[in-house]
């Protein structure tokens, strides 16, 4: 599961990466560019909604269990 996570998170990082590659190279006239950046962004998304989702399904399955934070009453 950890392994799925971590993959995941470099996905997006990479995605988030290529978004910006082609906004920099990008001269503001090349449409290319832009929908090459609009489509890097898009995928980004759409891994970080699929794994928030999966996140819920692991939780809900019992595959992760939220640890918490200990409260302390004053």
């Amino acid at each position: 599961m950890k392994i799925a996570i971590t993959l995941a998170f470099l996905a997006i990082l990479g995605s988030l990466g290529t978004a910006l590659y082609f906004m920099m190279r990008g001269d503001g006239t090349n449409a290319d560019s832009s929908k090459r950046m609009a489509g890097a962004l898009a995928v980004r998304v759409g891994i970080s909604v699929a794994l928030f989702i999966c996140l819920l399904i692991a939780w809900k399955l019992g595959y992760i269990q939220p640890t918490g934070l200990a409260v302390s009453e004053l």
